[in-house]
């Protein structure tokens, strides 16, 4: 897609999320328009509309009437996967909340549904597109960071009651799977974006707290294929709440500490003893954030190129959290592409039909 003129926009769905979007598209003013919004609630749908943006309460006519180039997916995930799949034949690129959708059965007739050369759909995992984060790739790829021995993942937040009264939370048929899936899976796929692929996962999940059928906290030790170690833990349960990834090379620590989002000042690097560097913050700070993200897709787009977070580089992440729950029901360990098709971790997080 090589026209000059902007794009045009939709959001679907008008949860608190929905507001990123709308800002992120709101940040590139001549390059793309919010023209449609839809939710099955009218009143929210009225209530979320602003200027020009027309209101629908349902996605087959907003497709049908405005065309749109583009489409926010902000639903629930159990709706990820029909109604991205509806908006790709539609003609429309996709840009999807995480997580993508409820299994690697569901994210690949995603791409099943994709047409070479765009449209495509991609998953929002803004962290990755912070400066900070590029510059660490860039020192690591550069060789001055050493070799990364062991990292530490860590998403662990706090969730009452009232979060999960909402009726598709919590649940394997509506959610997918618990905290790996609704809250780390942002900091995971970061993990995964900054070491590389993954090897192998041992995991373990409970229900310590909440009265819902997923987990509330899990845990995971992962070999990646450098051979690095990594642990992983994900947890509702955390009244002091943090997002943090530290990450030893041979030659420094590196370490996030953020909670939503961050900018060049959340990351620490600690040189070994033996190194006589001070790594410098990278000269412009782009903090992580949809907004960074979106310049992203809105790029592929006019080249007419699979974006980033898309295709198997989106899959990652959901492999990931795939093979954690499978580790933790079966007891033992999980190899990268082990579950194929005929698995049935492949077709639900926790391996049921």
């Amino acid at each position: 897609m090589t026209t000059g003129n902007p794009l045009r926009a939709a959001i679907i769905g008008t949860g608190a999320i929905a507001k990123s979007h709308l800002a992120a598209y709101e940040a590139h003013p001549s390059e793309v328009t919010v023209v449609a919004v839809a939710d099955i609630d009218e009143a929210r749908v009225a209530g979320f509309r602003t200027g020009d943006i027309k209101p629908y309460t349902e996605i087959g006519r907003l497709l049908a009437e405005e065309k749109p180039d583009l489409v926010s997916l902000c639903t629930p995930p159990a709706l990820h996967a029909g109604q991205a799949s509806r908006a790709l034949a539609a003609g429309a690129w996709v840009w999807c909340e995480k997580p993508p959708c409820l299994s690697l059965s569901e994210y690949d007739e995603i791409t099943a549904a994709e047409s070479e050369g765009g449209p495509y759909a991609a998953f929002v995992f803004q962290h990755r597109f912070g400066s900070a984060a590029g510059h660490f790739r860039e020192l690591l790829a550069a060789g001055e960071l050493g070799r990364p021995l062991v990292a530490h993942c860590q998403t662990t937040w706090f969730r009452d009651a009232d979060y999960y009264a909402v009726p598709w939370r919590g649940d394997w048929a509506t959610e997918g799977g618990g905290p790996a899936m609704g809250q780390g899976i942002h900091q995971i796929d970061l993990l995964l974006h900054l070491l590389g692929d993954w090897a192998e996962i041992r995991a373990m999940t409970a229900t310590l707290v909440h009265d819902v059928r997923t987990d509330d906290v899990s845990t995971a030790l992962a070999r990646f294929e450098s051979g690095a170690l990594a642990t992983v833990v994900n947890s509702v349960l955390s009244p002091d709440e943090v997002s943090r990834i530290r990450i030893d090379c041979s030659g420094a620590t590196v370490e996030l500490t953020h909670l939503y989002g961050y900018e060049n000042d959340d990351w620490t690097y600690t040189p070994a003893p033996h190194v006589a560097r001070d790594w410098r913050a990278p000269t412009t700070n782009v903090a992580s954030s949809h907004t960074a993200q979106l310049t992203r897709v809105l790029a592929a787009i006019r080249a007419g190129e699979r974006p980033p977070c898309s295709g198997a580089d989106g899959r990652r992440a959901l492999e990931f959290i795939a093979a954690l729950y499978k580790s933790a029901f079966t007891g033992r360990p999980v190899n990268a592409g082990e579950i194929t098709s005929e698995d049935p971790f492949y077709a639900a997080m926790n391996g049921e039909s």
